[in-house]
């Protein structure tokens, strides 16, 4: 699938209900649905900075694609970084540097998020843009 076809998925899941109680639930199912990440990835070089739980994130490049895992000690961020990770992992550096991430805006988040998880919605997208763009200039030197 791509990135937007999956955005698009996600738009769709959270259109069922209006209701933010729904939609909040919805998300921390996401997250609890989350495998758990190795505590061997809970470094302090994978904390993202910029959050105010603590969110880590992983990223390996295999075959051509930008892997992401991670995790977060708070149910509606872990939910967020699920859906990050959906969205943009399994896809070439590329493709993530030149997402337009507008399912955020679309199903509603990004009004309901406090600025702290706002900060730290921003911060874990340009960690993962980062990881991408270091994959492409890795791949091709």
């Amino acid at each position: 699938m791509t990135i937007n076809e999956i955005q698009d998925e996600i738009i769709d899941e959270f259109s069922i209900s209006d209701d933010w109680m729904d939609r909040y639930a919805l998300l921390i199912e996401m997250g609890n649905a989350l495998p758990a990440l190795d505590e061997k990835y809970k470094t302090e070089s994978s904390l993202i900075e910029g959050c105010q739980s603590r969110v880590w994130l992983y990223a390996e490049y295999i075959d051509g694609k930008v892997l992401f895992q991670g995790d977060s000690d708070a149910v509606i961020v872990k939910g967020i970084v699920s859906l990050l990770i959906r969205v943009l992992s399994d896809h070439t550096p590329q493709e993530i540097l030149d997402a337009d991430l507008y399912f955020i805006e679309r199903i509603g988040l990004r009004e309901r998020l406090s600025p702290t998880r706002s900060n730290g919605l921003v911060s874990m997208l340009k960690q993962m843009k980062l990881y991408a763009l270091v994959f492409a200039a890795k791949s091709s030197s």
